[in-house]
């Protein structure tokens, strides 16, 4: 049974970075695909990024073109949120989430493995 967990989360001023991780243990991650969401206060859960089982990634959110990367490390089995230029908008819980199939989804429901979220919080 794959578990994800996330880390990094914190509370840095505008224009600051910050690098998320979403650590999973009871199976190989690189054989789901694996997508950050965001939920910010009072808005609905968006999907961000997502890095397919077979590599390819896909952006579901243009305000962070250009801003966010995703990465996986195989050998330490985790996917990372590398994000930089943070806005106040970035503010949110974000959540790694994981699926069987070697292709993105932008909704949430279509992913069986969840974090428990990691706080984000961009204030000067």
């Amino acid at each position: 049974q794959l578990q994800l967990v996330e880390s990094g989360g914190a509370l840095v001023q505008p224009g600051g970075s910050l690098r998320l991780s979403c650590a999973a243990s009871g199976s190989t991650l690189a054989d789901y695909t694996t997508t950050w969401f965001r939920r910010a206060p009072g808005k609905g859960r968006e999907a961000v990024l997502c890095i397919m089982s077979g590599g390819n990634i896909a952006h579901y959110t243009d305000s962070i073109k250009g801003r966010f990367t995703i990465a996986r490390d195989n050998a330490n089995n985790t996917v990372y949120l590398q994000m930089n230029s943070l806005r106040s908008e970035d503010t949110a819980i974000y959540y790694c989430a994981a699926r069987r199939f070697n292709v993105c989804h932008s909704s949430g429901s279509s992913y069986r493995y969840w974090g428990q979220g990691t706080q984000v919080t961009v204030s000067s």
